[in-house]
């Protein structure tokens, strides 16, 4: 795996450029959500009903679960980095031994 430090100017900017646009994706799925859904709840509500609660939580998870590997998962996202730098300090001292 590529580190920052050994990578060329132009792969650290298509690297952040691809980092970027995903988390752009994800703003756009959360405006596309909040806009959606306010649309829904108004809908069910001006029948009183409550069926948009469904909806809300379905694609809720979905869009949690694009946060989660967006933010955290992803490379790049700090979780990520500190499980590669445990891996990396587990591997330095399995081969000391």
């Amino acid at each position: 795996m590529n580190t920052s430090s050994s990578s060329s100017p132009a792969e650290l900017e298509k690297r952040a450029r691809r980092r970027a646009g995903a988390k752009m994706g994800w703003y756009i799925h959360a405006f596309v959500y909040v806009l959606v859904n306010l649309g829904l709840v108004a809908l069910s509500a001006s029948k009183g009903h409550t069926w948009a609660v469904y909806p809300l939580m379905g694609w809720g998870l979905g869009l949690l679960v694009h946060g989660a590997v967006i933010w955290f998962i992803a490379p790049g996202g700090d979780f990520y980095e500190r499980l590669v730098e445990r891996e990396r300090r587990a591997l330095a001292a399995g081969e000391r031994r």
